[in-house]
């Protein structure tokens, strides 16, 4: 299963550094593979959140459904995604620490049934895919990749 984690220390407080990454329509603001991204269940981020987000790909853009399924302000929440060719799961844990805080970004992605064979292949895209991410988290936490 490819999975990509990054660890950001961030000068922002927990609470902020939560707010700001528990909102998925700020997604958007971030990551350059998400073209767009709103919320369209529930007024604020909490569990049973759902958001829209469409993601770039090489055929246009696919938009996902991503309902949070686990939600603990302002340390860790769980977003998931399901769609025919795969599963994706999206943990979020926020820390303090004595600068600010420490956000760690696990994202899994699973292909469902036979597409499962293509996982190797896919890892190596994902690795390109999260590396972006990364930056755009880094920047946006105003932070830098703990090693």
């Amino acid at each position: 299963m490819p999975r990509y984690v990054v660890t950001v220390a961030s000068p922002l407080p927990p609470n902020d550094a939560f707010a700001y990454i528990a909102d998925l329509a700020n997604f958007e603001q971030w990551d350059p593979g998400v073209a767009s991204a709103r919320q369209v269940e529930g007024d604020k981020p909490g569990l049973g959140a759902e958001y829209d987000i469409d993601v770039r790909n090489a055929v246009g853009v696919l938009t996902l459904r991503y309902r949070l399924t686990a939600f603990d302000a302002p340390r860790r929440l769980v977003a998931e995604a399901h769609s025919m060719a795969f599963t994706s799961v999206d943990t979020i844990t926020v820390e303090a620490n004595e600068n600010g805080s420490t956000v760690t970004y696990d994202a899994r992605l699973t292909l469902n049934g036979i597409l499962g064979l293509a996982h190797p292949l896919l890892g190596l895209a994902f690795r390109v895919i999260g590396n972006r991410a990364a930056s755009g988290l880094i920047k946006a936490l105003d932070g830098q990749k703990v090693l």
